[in-house]
């Protein structure tokens, strides 16, 4: 994963001693210089961190990361302000606006290099929502889909569900069941993530629902090599007797027995493009429409809704 790293700063002095600093690791971070009024286009990206010369700038350093702080996607994008101001009032002011490193000039590169390593391994840790699968949530998700929208990339969302989940959960138990979301999250990250160099994006919704966003490659192979993975090793999350009948025994609420099938994944797929889709409410609606009748079919399966890009 490449992280960017934006940097504001007029004279290009500070951007030019860090590309020297991270020379060997130019396939990790991606640093650009942007100025002040630049800023709104550049949160689009939401970017792994922003540092901020306040010597090289012209605005009020506290008003300016405060307004950073007010744009939803990037609230828990680190910033790190550099500044000869030593004046301790000033520094309050400007970590009162939550951000999260002022380091005083003269800067040194070592420490510098450092500080911005472990801030941004930091935010990756921080950004893995999911304690059980290691993946980011919904804030994470929706921002990526509004990352794509506004920069009107051409896509897809691929949700992911499992059947007859809660029919498992009853008889093997919760922590059976989450053995069986972390093999799912597993496979599919496989797959998702095969293309190198790709800025593929996978979230865990929660519970037994995934979503990955994906730019434009072969999705019934994706599709097809997740499935023929999960059948395969999804049935020894079971006893012998189990699969061998096909099904578990589940009692409803009135104490009947009732069948139900061995788990398997169903897979929504729809492309995106951002003249049809405005919002990631409009992508909700239709993917839903997907989802729902992937999840009419018996078995695992993948529906694509596929658009004329």
């Amino acid at each position: 994963m490449i992280h960017e790293i934006y940097i504001i700063d007029n004279n290009n002095e500070l951007i030019n001693r860090l590309k020297e600093s991270f020379k060997r690791e130019v396939d990790q971070y991606n640093f650009k210089n942007i100025n002040t009024l630049e800023i709104e286009i550049a949160l689009r990206n939401i970017p792994s961190l922003i540092i901020i010369d306040e010597d090289a700038t012209d605005v009020n350093i506290a008003e300016f990361c405060k307004s950073i702080r007010t744009n939803e996607d990037n609230s828990i994008t680190p910033i790190i302000v550099v500044s000869s101001n030593t004046d301790r009032a000033h520094i309050i002011d400007v970590l009162k606006t939550d951000v999260e490193y002022y380091v005083k000039k003269p800067v040194d590169d070592e420490y510098f290099y450092y500080t911005i390593k472990n801030v941004v391994g930091l935010l990756a840790r921080n950004r893995r929502i999911s304690p059980l699968t290691g993946l980011p949530g919904n804030v994470q998700i929706q921002a990526e889909m509004k990352k794509r929208l506004l920069n009107k990339e051409k896509f897809a969302i691929i949700y992911f569900d499992l059947d007859n989940f809660k029919a498992y959960n009853d008889v093997y138990g919760f922590a059976n069941g989450d053995e069986i979301i972390k093999f799912t999250a597993r496979t599919i990250s496989k797959y998702v993530h095969q293309i190198p160099n790709s800025d593929n994006f996978l979230g865990h919704i929660g519970g037994d629902d995934f979503v990955a966003i994906i730019g434009q490659t072969d999705y019934d192979k994706v599709c097809q090599e997740i499935i023929l993975e999960f059948d395969k090793y999804a049935v020894g999350f079971y006893n012998e007797e189990d699969v061998e009948r096909g099904y578990v025994e589940v009692a409803n609420r009135r104490g009947i027995i009732e069948q139900f099938p061995l788990t398997t994944i169903s897979i929504a797929v729809l492309e995106v493009d951002s003249k049809i889709y405005k919002t990631t409410l409009e992508i909700g609606e239709v993917a839903g429409q997907i989802k729902h009748q992937a999840k009419t079919i018996l078995g695992s399966t993948y529906v694509i809704n596929r658009r004329r890009f």
